[in-house]
């Protein structure tokens, strides 16, 4: 079976111009499979993990408990035991072995990649006084080319999904290409967990890996040392440029953190190759893969059912689509305060979202066609009955009203009268 991290070896290889049949035999699959999977783009998708070990479910909590405390193997076992854990002292024991030999391990051999092969990606969060002494956090995205070390920095005010793909984006466009891989940490926007020595990726970032064509790769747990050529330019960025920076707009941050990238750390002489990091850079520019001729959609997705109304809720608000689609599941895609409303690949609305809650955002021309249809119903209807109906006809044209004749009260006091006589 072709699995996701197939597709993404077999896209990878692909920008780096290797031709159908090498890829299948550096892959072990057949020159039709790759050749279909690189025509028509499919996205497998991952099916359940079969569970190999008892202790999987605590594993989070195990690496949580070990963060805090260097707890032996036994307290490990009588923690988990306390937490429903069935298994043997055997199975906890090996598994907090194996966690402190990767996290205590203080050697390990420095990893230069070759021109274009790969990028590393990381955040570092940046502090601003504001004037009423309150702080507010910005996060700075940085992507580093592991062989020239140039580097791509954006301040965002929020890591969402759609402004973390929207950095890589924007990375691409100012490297004029981009690697054949991209090494993470175990960031949520990117990985979802780890199975049995694989990874599981979210699926809108796997999307996106697919559709520019490069390799994601997430680091081990507990293994800061494999991201040091990013990990390290942060640092750089704190202390070169953004200790005694002026903030004024996150607008005018970025504008004068791409100058500072272009007039210092563009030109500097890199501590560990010993060379200017352009000159490294212009021998990498002709290794960056090509970019595809459209840009990956990054609004954020959601479902949304059309209610009786003719309205469906998001964030706070109502909208009004065309009422052919109440009852149906409608894709919204949310970006830069647009809301744009798809039946499949056909769009039936477009708002911009309200800065207010409790809104209901509407287009006169839905609720006019809904009028009318209703009306053209009617005549239909009207015109199917039989002839001898007519008196029907007319409770359909005027609805069940009656007239009351209005009379006086003196007239039901002698009738009153007359009864008592009798």
């Amino acid at each position: 079976m072709v699995t996701k991290e197939h597709l993404m070896d077999i896209r990878s290889l692909a920008t780096q111009g290797y031709s159908h049949r090498q890829i299948a035999r550096m892959c072990g699959l057949h020159r039709m499979t790759v050749k279909k999977y690189l025509t028509e783009g499919v996205l497998p998708v991952y099916k359940k993990a079969i569970r190999k070990s008892a202790l999987e479910p605590y594993y989070d909590l195990i690496q949580g408990w070990l963060s805090q405390q260097d707890y032996q193997g036994t307290r490990i076992h009588e923690l988990a035991l306390m937490q429903g854990y069935k298994g043997s002292y055997d199975t906890v024991r090996r598994y907090v072995a194996g966690i402190k030999e990767q996290r205590d391990r203080k050697a390990y051999i420095r990893f230069e990649t070759l021109p274009g092969q790969q990028a590393q990606v990381d955040f570092g969060d940046f502090q601003i006084t504001n004037p009423d002494g309150t702080t507010t956090t910005l996060y700075c995205f940085i992507m580093a080319l592991g062989y020239s070390r140039h580097m791509y920095i954006e301040f965002i005010e929020h890591c969402t999904m759609p402004r973390f793909l929207e950095c890589h984006q924007h990375a691409f466009g100012f490297f004029g290409g981009l690697p054949a891989e991209i090494l993470y940490d175990n960031m949520k926007n990117v990985v979802i967990k780890h199975l049995a020595g694989s990874v599981q990726w979210n699926q809108t970032f796997a999307a996106f890996c697919v559709h520019y064509g490069f390799k994601p790769l997430a680091t081990p747990p507990y293994s800061p040392w494999a991201k040091g050529k990013v990990e390290r330019p942060i640092g750089y960025v704190r202390e070169r440029f953004w200790r005694g920076y002026t903030f004024t707009d996150i607008t005018q941050a970025n504008k004068d953190v791409r100058a500072w990238l272009l007039s210092t750390a563009y030109q500097r002489v890199h501590g560990t190759t010993g060379e200017k990091v352009v000159d490294r850079f212009d021998r990498e520019r002709p290794s960056l893969g090509s970019l595809p001729m459209t840009p990956f959609d990054t609004s954020e997705k959601v479902f949304r059912i059309v209610h009786k109304d003719c309205q469906l809720a998001f964030d706070g608000n109502r909208y009004v689509v065309p009422h052919e689609y109440v009852g149906k599941k409608l894709l919204l895609k949310v970006k830069d305060g647009i809301i744009r409303i798809f039946n499949d690949d056909k769009m039936v609305a477009v708002y911009r979202i309200p800065p207010e809650k409790g809104i209901t955002v509407s287009h006169p021309r839905f609720y006019e066609r809904l009028k009318a249809d209703r009306e053209q119903n009617e005549r239909k209807y009207r015109a199917l009955l039989p002839g001898k109906a007519k008196a029907t006809r007319g409770l359909l044209a005027t609805g069940l009203h009656f007239e009351a004749m209005a009379r006086s009260l003196s007239t039901y006091d002698e009738s009153i009268r007359e009864v008592t006589h009798v």
